[in-house]
């Protein structure tokens, strides 16, 4: 698993529709269309091997909302697909995994529930994926609307040691705003990490996704791109291209 630079892009569901969030805020959901499965389609035409799927309501409430879009993007897709966002019990794993995701994301359970993530590793070798959502260096929980005492070094360790396949780092401040990568963020988030991180948030033009695939042999393995492909800044074949 990546053996090169990936780029993915993300899919946010909320009330069965794709959005996108501006800095992790519910409130400031724009709807960019509704129906998912023609956004992954779309993805998966300009040549998507990954798409990062993101149950919102399920953040928000603690348990998956969104599994009828979820199985329906399986089903009319070939690319493999990440599902995150209310992964809080090995029900609710299994659930996803029904519902056709290859991978899942793990984030707040990794630290309200740390058992959940020892067993998710231990059941699916390969296909758990660490996600640490982070503003102004604080770790993040429960869909961006509560504060952890760790920081993001121990949030890192604590993934590392479970036995994640990569991390996902976001930058909650940047996401959703097209203002620009932190790119010296993630570079030192990904010195402290054993595993492959993946960048997420900020994605403003393809300059971006250049400066952050030099830092690949530096442990930066792609980036999640979102608002950025829905505003038409680029579209994903030229991020591949980049």
């Amino acid at each position: 698993m990546f053996e090169r630079f990936t780029v993915i892009p993300a899919i946010d569901l909320k009330g069965g529709a794709a959005v996108r969030l501006r800095q992790g805020d519910m409130a400031r959901a724009t709807v960019y269309g509704t129906d998912p499965v023609e956004v992954a389609q779309s993805f998966e035409k300009q040549g998507a091997e990954l798409i990062h799927i993101v149950d919102l309501d399920g953040a928000i409430l603690g348990a998956p909302r969104n599994l009828d879009a979820i199985r329906a993007i399986r089903r009319a897709t070939n690319c493999q697909i990440d599902v995150s966002g209310g992964l809080r019990t090995l029900e609710s794993v299994r659930e996803i995994i029904a519902a056709g995701a290859d991978f899942i994301s793990i984030g707040s359970a990794a630290f309200l529930e740390p058992q959940l993530l020892n067993r998710a590793c231990a059941e699916l070798p390969g296909r758990v994926f660490g996600s640490v959502d982070a503003r102004y260096g604080r770790l993040l929980t429960k869909g961006w609307v509560e504060t952890s005492p760790l920081t993001i070094e121990e949030a890192i360790d604590r993934f590392a040691r479970a036995g994640v396949a990569a991390l996902i780092l976001t930058d909650v401040l940047r996401d959703g705003t097209e203002g620009g990568c932190d790119i010296h963020f993630f570079f030192e988030a990904a010195r402290m990490s054993t595993k492959p991180l993946i960048a997420s948030g900020g994605v403003s033009n393809l300059d971006d996704i250049r400066a952050l695939r030099r830092k690949f042999t530096s442990g930066i393995a792609g980036v999640i791109i979102g608002r950025a492909l829905y505003e038409q800044r680029f579209t994903l074949s030229e991020a591949l291209s980049a």
